[in-house]
């Protein structure tokens, strides 16, 4: 599986940083404790079985709008088979443009069962993960915005990416010469 993601400009992804180790250091679940040189904060988009050359296209036109400017808005918490919390952003026409050009360039060229659902533009909910865990309820009835920072009033989404699930791999997508 090959996820399409954005990653956050330094000043939004040190603030995201910092909310990881507050969690991990409070002893809740948190993206902190994921060591691998891959896990940055970002923003997920889409998923598919493979980057074809057709997606690889359209996801070049994508990757030369960027920097995009966002706002976040608040702590959110999801029960989608895992507990996630994780910091909102504004679905404002530009975000909601960008993602709805990315999910019609991953559905163009995969088949329908290897997308995932709630990736799709009626289903996106776009946010940034805080802490996920397979405990059903984790962040629930718990104090936890109280021991994050403030989410940075707004913040800029400055590279395109994929990650291959499979390999580890990481690669930038840029925009076409």
């Amino acid at each position: 599986m090959r996820t399409v993601e954005l990653l956050l400009d330094e000043s939004a992804e040190s603030a995201v940083r910092e909310a990881w180790r507050r969690l991990a250091d409070a002893g809740l679940p948190s993206q902190a404790r994921h060591r691998s040189p891959t896990n940055s904060p970002h923003l997920t988009l889409a998923a598919c079985p493979e980057l074809t050359t057709p997606i690889r296209w359209e996801l070049a036109e994508v990757a030369a709008v960027l920097p995009l400017p966002v706002r976040f808005t608040g702590v959110i918490r999801f029960e989608r088979p895992t507990s996630v919390l994780a910091w909102a952003l504004d679905l404002d026409s530009a975000l909601a443009g960008l993602h709805r050009r990315v999910w019609e360039a991953v559905a163009s060229d995969s088949p329908p069962e290897g997308l995932n659902p709630f990736h799709a533009p009626a289903r996106w909910s776009p946010h940034i993960t805080l802490g996920r865990t397979r405990h059903p309820g984790a962040f629930a009835g718990r104090r936890v915005a109280e021991l994050l920072p403030a989410p940075p009033l707004s913040a800029r989404l400055i590279t395109l990416r994929s990650y291959d699930t499979e390999t580890g791999a990481l690669e930038v997508l840029e925009p076409r010469p």
